[in-house]
């Protein structure tokens, strides 16, 4: 047993992701490096950083020595708009790269719209009417055997705040959660591919923190933001998502399988 942590470890410890950022802000930039590690359960240092705002045009070699690629959220930019951001067309054939080569990907609310796109979905404004603070998360029948949502209850709390969503079911993809308001967990059929509308990597601290920053953009004030605030709760089950993609689908082994191995 002693053994087999100890291998483990050291498999865990090689790991290398790129995560995309979609950030301007240098606060939040760094804020979100740190979340991902976090609740990936990795150093710091193991998550290297693609900015595309200071990097905007890219192509597949930028994936050269990862494992992964993860993608964050974006409060600067809107994927319905590629004229004003010339590097939404690369980031969706980067991801295409992915799926057809089978490179994990874990990516997050700016990023699962990102996917969506990418795989010939539709992506809508909702700006009018909008997800913003902690909110339950339905899980479909199919959860049920995801390697990632199979021990994950029904209406878990999330982080989410986002102005555009998805309705459809882009082709090819299984939808393993939604609200009422939209889909919010996608996985690319037979591929290492989920994409999440929602914040895995994002709790009620740092919910408040990020809203603090972006209050003007999506808040009609002090009373509003105090009202999220209160409204706000602790997000569990949605923060170790991401340290089961890396166990169940990094690492190819599941929390049981690591605990129940014998000894010898």
């Amino acid at each position: 047993m002693k053994q087999n942590i100890v291998s483990y470890e050291k498999n865990k410890r090689e790991l290398k992701i790129l995560l995309m950022q979609i950030r301007q802000d240098h606060r939040v930039a760094q804020e979100e490096h740190e979340s991902f590690a976090t609740y990936a359960g990795l150093d710091k240092s193991q998550i290297e950083i693609l900015n595309v705002f200071e990097t905007p045009s890219f192509d597949e070699t930028v994936l050269q020595g990862y494992d992964s690629l993860w993608v964050g959220g974006a409060s600067e930019a809107n994927v319905l708009h590629p004229e004003l951001f010339p590097f939404i067309a690369d980031s969706q054939r980067l991801l295409l790269y992915c799926c057809q080569q089978n490179i994990p990907v874990f990516a997050s609310c700016f990023g699962f719209q990102l996917v969506v796109l990418a795989l010939g979905g539709k992506i809508v404004d909702s700006e009018a009417e909008f997800e913003m603070g902690t909110i339950p998360i339905t899980l479909t029948d199919l959860a049920k055997n995801d390697i990632i949502l199979k021990d994950t209850d029904n209406n878990f709390l999330a982080v989410s705040v986002h102005k555009q969503k998805a309705l459809e079911l882009p082709a090819g993809c299984e939808l393993l959660a939604q609200t009422e308001t939209c889909l919010h967990i996608i996985k690319v059929k037979n591929k290492p591919f989920w994409a999440f509308q929602f914040h895995p990597e994002l709790d009620k601290s740092k919910l408040i923190e990020r809203l603090t920053i972006y209050k003007d953009s999506y808040t009609d004030g002090n009373e509003h933001l105090a009202e999220v605030f209160s409204a706000a709760q602790e997000t569990p089950e949605s923060n170790v998502l991401m340290k089961k993609f890396v166990d169940r689908v990094l690492l190819g082994q599941s929390y049981c399988r690591a605990k129940s191995r014998p000894t010898g």
